[in-house]
């Protein structure tokens, strides 16, 4: 295992993957059904032939560029484990940082309703909705394909029809619905301008429509916010929390201080990495 391990990493260091020696530890533990720190601890452990080939295969899709996560069909997100393909984006470590201000922000509410918009996977409503089960969690897409992934997951974690998952473009699907105490949304967010200092495994495997929002990534919120205004969608206390990129922080809060110039709070959140990364709108 020891030298077919060595093997793995020269090949993805030579193809310039950045996190070669993870990948190749993370690939030959699905081939072994081992954990990383089991393959590192049974270093010496002998492999069988078709083992052999198939982390060989492994290796060459991830030297081709494409994301372990699809490799292997899954992403751990809040501690559970979500199926992904290329119908989704991959969720990211950030994201449930977001997951952690809606928690915060639902405390004291009883039977809290919550919609998450552009759910992708569900990671988000299915987090939301496992954390609190006293939730009412509505979650909706624009993409079928992603409305699939995401009930197979939900199906893995919340029980049949705890989440009501739509189809439509962002607050659309809510039309009608009760007011709410919470919209959360991690939109498409990456401008078109930035495509090519995109790393390679995102702008070739993952899906434009989730990721790209115009040149500065921004052409998507004036929507929201214009749906937001015009329709009584949040209960007076309610709030909304959007995901965006690190370098979009003033613009958002300017502009959600367009559409809403008496708004209660607008404030602009950082990541754990000192990022501008969350926008906080309580109307």
């Amino acid at each position: 295992m020891k030298e077919l391990l060595r093997w793995g990493i020269e090949e993805l260091s030579e193809a310039e993957i950045p996190t070669a020696k993870l990948d190749a530890e993370v690939l030959l533990g699905a081939v072994l059904g081992l954990t990383r720190s089991q393959v590192l601890a049974r270093s010496h452990t002998p492999m069988q032939r078709h083992q052999r080939g198939r982390f060989a295969a492994l290796i060459q899709r991830r030297k081709r560029g494409e994301p372990v996560a699809y490799i292997l069909g899954r992403q751990e997100f809040y501690g559970r484990e979500f199926l992904v393909d290329r119908r989704v984006l991959i969720p990211r470590p950030e994201t449930e940082e977001l997951v952690d201000h809606c928690l915060n922000a639902l405390e004291g509410r009883v039977t809290p309703r919550v919609a998450d918009i552009g759910t992708g996977s569900g990671a988000i409503a299915i987090t939301i909705a496992a954390e609190r089960a006293d939730a009412v969690v509505l979650a909706s897409d624009v993409s079928s394909g992603a409305l699939g992934v995401a009930r197979e997951n939900a199906q893995r974690y919340t029980s049949e029809g705890r989440i009501d998952f739509r189809q439509g473009s962002l607050l659309d699907p809510l039309a009608g619905a009760t007011p709410l105490d919470l919209i959360v949304a991690n939109l498409p967010y990456v401008g078109t301008s930035e495509i090519d200092i995109l790393a390679a495994d995102v702008r070739d495997y993952e899906p434009h429509e989730a990721l790209f929002a115009g040149p500065e990534g921004l052409d998507l919120f004036p929507l929201l916010f214009e749906q937001l205004r015009d329709h009584a969608l949040l209960k007076p206390d309610g709030a909304l929390w959007l995901e965006m990129g690190y370098a979009q922080g003033a613009a958002l809060a300017r502009m959600a201080r367009l559409y809403f110039p008496n708004a209660h709070k607008v404030a602009v959140h950082t990541d754990l990495a000192h990022h501008d990364r969350f926008v906080e709108l309580n109307p």
